[in-house]
């Protein structure tokens, strides 16, 4: 029997995709440059059909790559042509809510704002929140160690979770972690959490959740240049200040927001920063206040206080909105996702504006300014066939995050986007160590293959775009 008839016998016709049209729905995640279309997506509705898939892959040597909602902007979830991508979606149970010990338990294609919703009647919430929490589950926040707006103070995915079941490569389903969160032993949990896909499948996590803060404020700082916002950030945490998140968006950004949403931001502003704190009452007003401070002798024009719970709301979704506002002032963009100190964000910050004139490219800035996560945003317009040069400017960008001392990626993975670039950070013996802790998981190169590590199929024929043959553009033969 083939594969894909196990397949199908295993899961069900009606849990199997095969259409070629409806395959192009999976052909790309969030990074919509990059486009494969995979052989086959299975749906599993749990996790023992899950471990029934993947036992099919192992048997027939198939590559499977899984997918959470799809909101990934590395190519993490980019499928394997001859493969199948492993869809998550229906796995979406909230199993357990456990306020005595503050945890739940959830099923991979959970979203991170559910969480919150179903903790929220015992006080609690789960505080890693990534732009997309409406829609970005919690199997690909594992996947990518994601973090998002409040990360600086609360940490990344990594932070808040206990345990996970998880799918090996062979179709082997294990625990890792547990219900502490010090164990014994080797970090396994802290390596699969982050490892992008390519040691196995999450199919149900324990997360931590947190009390919500007694006391929030929140603030917008304008500033006449974009320095003298990352100047600021400086100050605050010189200061000893741990906000809840600091944020900063620049004049492109700022405008794209306005077109798109209900704007709060001002929007002749070289830049603003988002500010907000949280905790005990008093410790919340004597540091707001330092704060603002802190923001005029750097340079403020004007600072906006959230009035109420309302307005604070406003603030943030300009704030998380500003990815796909961005659309709207252009038809094509990728998303960087370098990390430099936070002392050279002003300097990186020019140097990008000099790169992005050079290359006649223009560039978005929107980030978390707290831990120097930067998001800068390559607007350019593939029918203009600015493509290959806005791609470059992109690369160079998250190279240059590693030439001032920083990380070619903060929370959205190195995926097939990256990949090529991990050896200007990473040696020969890096990346054979990692190699090594792979292999240890997934000795025949399965599970979710070509992301993270630099190949030569992947560094010299990088996939993207669809390219017409020059045969199909003389209308000799035709695209299927």
């Amino acid at each position: 029997m083939s594969w894909s008839a196990e397949l199908t016998e295993a899961l069900g016709r009606d849990n199997v995709i095969t259409d070629p049209a409806r395959l192009r729905t999976y052909e790309c995640d969030g990074l919509t440059g990059y486009r494969v279309q995979p052989a086959m997506v299975v749906l599993p509705r749990t996790a023992d059909e899950v471990a029934a898939a993947v036992r099919v892959c192992a048997r027939h040597g198939v590559p499977f790559v899984a997918r959470g909602a799809g909101t990934g902007l590395s190519g993490g979830a980019l499928p394997v042509a001859d493969g199948i991508v492993v869809s998550l979606q229906r796995l979406r149970r909230i199993v357990e809510v456990d306020p005595v010990n503050l945890r739940a338990v959830v099923e991979p294609g959970v979203t991170n704002l559910d969480i919150s919703k179903a903790a929220a009647p015992y006080g609690l919430y789960y505080a890693p929140d990534p732009s997309s929490q409406q829609v970005c589950t919690i199997g690909g926040n594992v996947a990518e160690n994601s973090g998002g707006a409040h990360c600086l103070k609360y940490g990344f995915t990594v932070n808040h979770v206990l345990a996970a079941e998880v799918v090996l490569a062979d179709g082997t389903v294990t625990r890792l972690g547990g219900d502490s969160a010090q164990l014994p032993g080797y970090d396994l949990l802290g390596a699969f959490i982050g490892s992008e896909g390519t040691l196995g499948i999450v199919t149900q996590v324990t997360v931590r959740l947190l009390a919500k803060p007694a006391a929030v404020r929140t603030m917008v700082a304008d500033f006449a240049t974009v320095a003298g916002a990352g100047d600021a950030v400086t100050g605050i945490v010189a200061a000893g200040i741990v906000p809840a998140a600091v944020e900063m968006l620049d004049n492109l950004a700022i405008q794209a927001v306005a077109a798109s949403t209900e704007s709060v931001y001002t929007p002749d502003t070289a830049a603003a920063l988002v500010v907000e704190l949280d905790g005990p009452p008093d410790d919340v007003a004597e540091q707001f206040d330092e704060v603002q401070e802190i923001c005029r002798r750097h340079g403020s024009t004007k600072i906006m206080l959230a009035r109420d719970a309302e307005h604070r709301a406003l603030i943030w979704t300009g704030r998380k909105a500003a990815f796909a506002a961005v659309g709207r002032i252009s038809p094509n963009y990728f998303v960087q996702d370098g990390v430099v100190p936070r002392g050279r964000l002003a300097e990186v910050l020019g140097r990008i504006a000099a790169m992005a004139d050079d290359a006649g490219i223009r560039v978005a800035n929107v980030f978390h300014a707290g831990d120097g996560n930067l998001h800068p945003l390559v607007l350019y317009s593939e029918a203009e066939g600015q493509h290959d040069r806005a791609e470059r400017l992109s690369t160079e960008i998250a190279e240059l995050c590693v030439e001032l001392g920083g990380s070619l990626s903060g929370e959205h993975g190195i995926g097939a986007d990256k990949a090529c670039s991990m050896p200007r950070m990473f040696g020969e013996d890096d990346l054979a160590t990692m190699l090594r802790l792979r292999s240890a998981f997934d000795p025949d190169g399965l599970c979710n293959p070509g992301k993270v590590f630099p190949t030569p199929r992947l560094c010299g024929e990088r996939p993207g775009p669809y390219r017409p043959h020059p045969l199909e553009e003389a209308g000799v033969i035709e695209r299927l």
